[in-house]
């Protein structure tokens, strides 16, 4: 056998071998091409529809259809700061009067001073948020609530530190924790209010943590009895709703403070 033809017979083996081997392949291994993942839908970003419980919750309802600004002051775990959130949230979503974000103001309390947390004024302010994040989380049902309300700008968060100088406008402002804030400051966030704004005060005497200065409280509501744009609504054990250790706690208490 020449050279040649060896070669052409190796050639010919070859070219059968890959045939073989391609038919083996095509035979026996079927491709099933690999599915896309579907991302996860969506949670909805609905607030949910918030009906009262009790009578001082239906008062605080009446007096905010009616326009009024309100002072809700009493009892903890009786809804004050919730019933805030929700009314104010509803009004700036749904585009009512003009409204176009929420503004809460807390003083930084207990410290007074909030320098010796670290960050920014913002971070060092994010302590004092949480709350509302919790609320925010109930009012929603999901967890990222507040934080995509503060990236649309439909929630700001400042503390009493840093409210001079500026002017508030078209928003409705929640003043949260009131028993911690002297009289000075109460009335400084009064003189910030611009045009079309609403206010909701919001505290409980009994839960100051004010140490070596007075609180601004008692003064303020005397006050606010004298505007007609006010509305004070009271707040007491019966008003409770947050659990029934709470009430059982503080009706102990006020049993005890009584003998």
């Amino acid at each position: 056998m020449t050279k040649r033809n060896a070669n052409n017979n190796n050639n010919s083996r070859n070219r059968a071998n890959q045939a073989s081997a391609s038919q083996f392949f095509q035979d026996d291994i079927e491709y099933t091409p690999r599915k896309k993942k579907t991302p996860p839908a969506s949670k909805p970003f609905v607030l949910n529809e918030i009906e009262p419980k009790t009578e001082a919750q239906d008062n605080v309802f009446e007096a905010y259809d009616d326009g009024k600004n309100l002072c809700l002051y009493g009892t903890a775990g009786t809804g004050k700061s919730f019933l805030a959130m929700y009314l104010a949230l509803d009004d700036v979503l749904n585009g009512t009067d003009g409204f176009k974000k929420v503004v809460i103001v807390r003083s930084s309390v207990p410290t007074r001073d909030p320098g010796f947390l670290p960050g920014t004024a913002k971070d060092k302010a994010k302590v004092y948020e949480a709350p509302y994040t919790s609320i925010c989380t109930e009012l929603f049902n999901r967890g990222d609530a507040y934080e995509l309300l503060k990236a649309k700008n439909q929630v700001e968060f400042i503390t009493t530190a840093f409210i001079r100088g500026i002017t508030l406008r078209d928003c409705i402002v929640i003043v949260d924790e009131i028993q911690d804030m002297n009289y000075h400051e109460l009335a400084s966030i009064i003189t910030r209010l611009g045009e079309n704004c609403r206010v909701i005060f919001a505290g409980d005497h009994k839960q100051c943590d004010l140490r070596n200065e007075e609180s601004g409280f008692a003064r303020f509501l005397k006050t606010l009895e004298r505007m007609k744009s006010f509305a004070r609504i009271r707040f007491n054990i019966a008003d409770i709703v947050r659990s029934g250790i709470v009430k059982e706690f503080l009706i102990a208490e006020e049993q005890l403070s009584s003998e």
